[in-house]
């Protein structure tokens, strides 16, 4: 079949794109200017929102078998430990994946492309995007591959290619924002030094991060380059950096496998579409890797974007569906670069208020507030990406309960109930919390929308989820409309709209 769809980058949120146009039987083409697959770890968290996207593709289970769920956080100060924080199950009943996974991204991509070859998708590498045009019914596209210039066209564009984005640049977006001064290293190396779960060091001129991956013997290792060292020389080495990792993280290293220096980039495309061009992932928001969240970002525009693209290709929506794609990511990218902006400022700052962080509130102050529940589960949330919600979207309505339209979807589980198992259809379903009304069961046979009945539990209400409760869930596991009556004129108004039309 002729693609419609051209992702151009294939990293996590290129592969992710192209995993979910391949399960709603969208044909595609996925190129990448490399010649092959990352083999560096860069990327290590993988967290809660990602897996449950994953566990709807169906194969959550195998990276997590693969990961090392990070157990627990250690802060060290001068090299002496000051606090330990259980971080095992902090999610537990929020979400099938209450923690967050440590799984490196040269495996996690080699998981994704392995998915979508057993499907019969090949990813064409050494292959350039060189320029494109739209008409108002396509998108010309130029590309060289192996050096021979190909000319298609596509119903749609999607750049997935990274900071550097030839995309974005193509479509003249604006790519404000700066560069942190500071200049950073990472390092994959083998090490005696016993590890377990997640160490932050603190010291006098900066802070460290270390965590297993793979195996217990293998670490990866991110902090400060010395400024001593930057003041003789531009480019530093890892066996200048060797006496630093010692003294300042407490790790004796047998051997490097992989070594980086980096500049921390802050910044937000000013769009994320025109017309048939969208852009994802590092192509529209870069920031600090506090928190783990870029690649996660990523994997979550793609699922976003690709049931859209899906629903109109296949008549299922109206094409104005599109333009919640960057409403819906744009504000949380906004916030995310604001939120970690701080954060990372906090911490290798020069100031008063980064000293306090630094020397009272992380070692001291955060471990006693991070052993209260609610706060824990607060974290979790955020940490998580489960607490990223849409009610301010053109395809979210009502209420009922705690629950908005644009919420993500509650996980129950229990009695015999898991709610999440029919979201592997990655299609539009009606939910009900409670006795299905007469006239919802018809209009749902009517419309062709699976209509999921899960008998009350008094545990529902933990959740937000009153008795009665109708949802109609999108195909990425919000809530499109949320209703407490299961009223079936607000349901027709809603799929009789501009937002969703069933085939």
């Amino acid at each position: 079949m002729q693609p419609q769809v051209l992702i151009v980058g294939a990293g996590p949120t290129g592969l992710a794109l192209a995993l979910g146009l391949e399960k709603q039987g969208v044909p595609f083409r996925i190129i990448d200017k490399n010649k092959g697959p990352g083999e560096a770890s860069r990327a290590m968290a993988v967290h809660a929102r990602t897996l449950e996207f994953y566990r709807q593709f169906g194969f959550a289970d195998e990276i997590v078998q693969l990961g090392i769920p990070v157990q627990q956080v250690q802060i060290y100060k001068d090299n002496k430990q000051r606090a330990k924080m259980n971080f095992g199950h902090i999610g537990k009943g929020l979400s099938p994946f209450p923690f967050v996974l440590s799984f490196p991204q040269d495996e996690h991509e080699r998981i994704l492309i392995n998915q979508l070859k057993a499907k019969g998708v090949c990813i064409e590498w050494d292959t350039k995007l060189i320029s494109f045009h739209q008409e108002e019914d396509r998108v010309h596209v130029i590309t060289t591959k192996q050096g021979i210039e190909e000319k298609n066209h596509y119903a749609y564009l999607c750049g997935c290619d990274g900071a550097h984005s030839s995309v974005r640049k193509g479509l003249g977006f604006d790519f404000a924002g700066g560069t942190y001064k500071q200049v950073f290293y990472v390092a994959d190396v083998l090490s005696e030094t016993p590890i377990d779960g997640l160490q932050l060091k603190l010291f006098k001129d900066g802070f460290g991060l270390i965590f297993p991956i793979r195996t217990s013997n293998s670490l990866r290792l991110i902090s400060l380059v010395p400024q001593a060292l930057l003041d003789k020389k531009s480019e530093v080495n890892f066996t200048e950096i060797v006496p630093y990792i010692e003294a300042n993280l407490g790790v004796h290293t047998n051997k490097v496998n992989w070594f980086s220096t980096y500049k921390v980039h802050h910044r937000v495309s000013e769009h994320f579409r025109k017309g048939r061009v969208f852009i994802s992932g590092d192509a529209g928001h870069v920031h600090s890797p506090v928190g783990g969240q870029g690649m996660n970002t990523g994997i979550g525009d793609a699922i976003n974007l690709s049931w859209k693209l899906a629903a109109v290709l296949k008549g299922k929506a109206k094409e104005e569906i599109l333009d919640s794609y960057e409403d819906e990511r744009m504000d949380f990218a906004k916030n995310l670069v604001a939120t970690t902006d701080r954060m990372f400022s906090g911490i290798v700052g020069k100031g008063f208020s980064a000293k306090m962080l630094r020397e009272v509130l992380i070692p001291y102050v955060v471990p006693k507030v991070t052993g209260v529940s609610s706060i824990r589960r607060k974290l979790f949330k955020s940490v998580s990406q489960i607490r990223i919600h849409y009610r301010n979207s053109m395809l979210s309505t009502g209420m009922t309960g705690a629950i908005h339209g644009g919420d993500r979807l509650p996980w129950i589980y229990g009695q015999g109930i898991d709610n999440f198992k029919p979201l592997q259809t990655f299609d539009w379903q009606f939910h009900v919390y409670g006795e299905v009304k007469g006239d919802l069961r018809e209009l749902a046979k009517t419309a062709t929308i699976p209509l999921y009945e899960f008998p009350w539990k008094e545990s529902m209400r933990e959740a937000g989820i009153n008795p009665g409760s109708m949802f109609l869930i999108r195909p990425d596991g919000y809530v499109a409309l949320a209703d407490s009556g299961q009223d079936i004129k607000k349901v027709k108004a809603y799929l009789d709209g501009l937002k969703v039309v069933q085939s």
